[in-house]
């Protein structure tokens, strides 16, 4: 990431479109939304909201915020018109990310609600939250052994580039230019693009944006993931950023970099005075993040798969510790310091909801700093097979669960109404899981469930 931040350059006329294409995260990050006349635009639409009660599989559970029960009523969504941008579909069409609101009022289990209170509970404390995002995921091209008609993941494989290598750039690592078109079409649409690279394994990407404000990187990176795949799409390949689509090759994560301003501009994780650089503002923080560790793992890693990507020794934020430029936490604080001073959280993978894994990392290291918490020493251990710590992510999603709905503090602080939504149907979406396949085994590679589940929508 860049040691500075620079403001995101969104901005178009909402008169030179014919139309806006009108978008916002449901609970599970999913873009919903809907194409709108751009003289009726600025008027919002409503939408069921319902559809936080439904489940990737169409199934509706009568989770709290989802009405099932009520009578499926409207939500509105509304658009700011100054945050419009040009679209990536065509010249016509230009894009914009809604707020959610239920009988006039901001409606609490909005993801983009949740992220607007963290950051205004941390501005309670004179403070700025900065974020950049590190996403990470795999090119799948069609099979050409799928059965005729098929749908699922069965029509899907990973993308052949054989040349490739971790860091690698050009035609041997991008042999049909859909990098190149998304590194283009995000220069039209205004996301700030800092890197585009080849990760580790064959067909894997890391997508590097420029950070800047909490909310307006959120919106970004949840604009710019949908730009992606679809680019892809185009070209007859699709992007996955589901954490462990593969077995015996590397997830992919999604790591949330933070740092937070003072009223003077200054980076207020900094202190020069200190030994190691890090002020007690950034010290609480860390203990934050590792003291609601299991809590904050289930926002970040909200699915069944992510629990295969959650393993030890897999450079996932496994272990509740931090250290200093180092990998294997889930904590890691780059060299750089001064106004590049930033905590890199590394436990989340790209199907999270954005919004949410930014609002509760930035919720956990606001509760540290609240509760003055004493910082844990930093991991001097090789990662692999020493560590300084015994608490770790939970093994599966149900365990996960348990975990987020004990840390009532965390649940409170961050808000419970998203909580309890998000729970509800998390365990309607366990069940299916265990209905289908028995039992899970992180170690085990994924299940058609999984696959068949996940893979379309991420």
């Amino acid at each position: 990431m860049a040691d500075s931040s620079t403001d995101t350059e969104t901005s178009a006329d909402l008169n030179d479109y014919e139309r806006a294409r009108v978008m916002f995260p449901d609970y599970m990050g999913l873009a919903r939304g809907k194409y709108l006349p751009t003289h009726l635009a600025p008027k919002g639409t409503g939408h069921c909201v319902t559809m936080y009660g439904l489940g990737y599989d169409r199934s509706m559970v009568p989770a709290p915020g989802s009405y099932l029960l009520e009578g499926l009523i409207d939500l509105h969504a509304t658009m700011d018109p100054d945050t419009v941008r040009p679209g990536w579909e065509d010249d016509r069409t230009a894009v914009a990310v809604a707020d959610l609101a239920l009988h006039g009022e901001p409606f609490p289990y909005s993801a983009r609600q949740v992220l607007k209170n963290a950051v205004a509970a941390w501005e309670g404390h004179g403070l700025s939250p900065k974020v950049g995002i590190e996403l990470e995921g795999y090119l799948m091209e069609p099979d050409p052994a799928a059965p005729t008609g098929e749908r699922g993941a069965a029509a899907w494989r990973r993308y052949a580039n054989p040349r490739a290598m971790v860091y690698g750039t050009g035609p041997a690592n991008d042999p049909t230019g859909v990098i190149d078109d998304i590194m283009t079409m995000s220069r039209r649409c205004g996301f700030r693009v800092e890197s585009i690279n080849a990760e580790y394994d064959e067909s894997q990407y890391e997508l590097t944006l420029e950070y800047g404000d909490a909310l307006a990187t959120a919106d970004e990176i949840f604009l710019f993931k949908v730009m992606a795949r679809e680019l892809a799409l185009t070209k007859g390949l699709d992007f996955t950023f589901l954490g462990k689509p593969y077995a015996e090759i590397s997830g992919s994560g999604l790591h949330v970099n933070v740092s937070l301003t003072n009223g003077a501009g200054d980076n207020a994780l900094s202190d020069g005075a200190a030994e190691d650089g890090l002020s007690m503002l950034a010290r609480h923080s860390l203990a934050g993040l590792c003291h609601h560790h299991r809590a904050l793992t289930t926002l970040l890693a909200p699915n069944v798969n992510a629990y295969r990507r959650l393993q030890p020794a897999q450079l996932s934020g496994y272990w509740a510790n931090w250290g200093y430029d180092h990998r294997c936490v889930a904590n890691r604080v780059p060299d750089v310091r001064g106004a590049g001073t930033r905590i890199e959280n590394r436990i989340g993978d790209g199907a999270a909801n954005v919004h949410v894994a930014i609002a509760a990392v930035l919720t956990a290291m606001r509760l540290g700093v609240e509760g003055e918490m004493e910082c844990p020493p930093a991991e001097t251990g090789d990662g692999f097979e020493e560590v300084n710590t015994d608490v770790c992510a939970p093994a599966d999603l149900s365990e996960a669960l348990d975990a987020l709905e004990a840390d009532t503090t965390f649940v409170d602080a961050l808000g419970p109404e998203l909580v309890a939504n998000l729970v509800a149907n998390k365990r309607a979406e366990w069940d299916r899981f265990i209905e289908a396949e028995g039992s899970f085994d992180g170690e085990a590679p994924p299940t058609p469930w999984e696959l068949n589940e996940y893979l379309m929508y991420h």
